[in-house]
């Protein structure tokens, strides 16, 4: 028995491959889909960036708000008043000043000649001025011209902020009425 080893020619196949057609159709898809995924991530990120910027400028507010109702609310009486600044005669004899600056957007308080800003990135700050007693039928108080008169203090605000090239804004309007709890009751030591 002999053996014989025969070679034979392996005979060649196409190979698979894309035509000129077929991979633009792939391109084509691909760019589209990059385009819907990066438009995705563009919005996304920006609605991030804007709840990250709610968040904050609400925790500042928040912040301004409880020392302003903690202050006003241990202050004896309110001396002088303007729409942009408060200025009290404290429990203990000094004065505590409550200005917004409209050219910086912040809230100041000067409490014993140390100023300390409370609220930062404010458009627009309106004080308003009330007597306690409420009108007839309303929930809404007795407005009042003079300080001397004056047992609530209305606040209203609006911060923003510039996110990605766009202003956003937080809230439309914050806004607490604060009563004056002390009457007159200054500390003479």
């Amino acid at each position: 028995m002999d053996c014989k080893i025969i070679f034979t020619k392996k005979r060649q196949s196409k190979s698979p491959a894309f035509t000129l057609v077929e991979f633009l159709i792939a391109m084509g898809v691909s760019a589209l889909l990059m385009g819907v995924v990066s438009s995705f991530m563009l919005y996304s990120g920006k609605s991030f960036a804007g709840i990250s910027n709610y968040v904050d400028l609400e925790k500042n507010s928040q912040r301004a708000l409880d020392t302003l109702t903690r202050d006003v609310r241990q202050a004896s009486s309110l001396s002088t008043f303007t729409t942009n600044k408060l200025t009290f005669i404290d429990g203990d004899g000094g004065t505590l000043i409550f200005e917004y600056s409209p050219t910086a957007r912040t809230l100041t308080k000067t409490k014993g000649g140390t100023n300390s800003v409370l609220l930062t990135e404010c458009d627009l700050l309106l004080f308003s001025i009330y007597q306690r007693n409420p009108i007839s039928g309303t929930y809404e108080e007795f407005p009042t011209a003079a300080a001397a008169t004056c047992k609530l203090i209305n606040v209203n605000w609006v911060c923003s902020r510039t996110i990605l090239g766009t202003k956003l804004t937080t809230e439309s309007v914050q806004t607490a009425k604060v009563v004056l709890r002390k009457e007159n009751s200054i500390i003479v030591r």
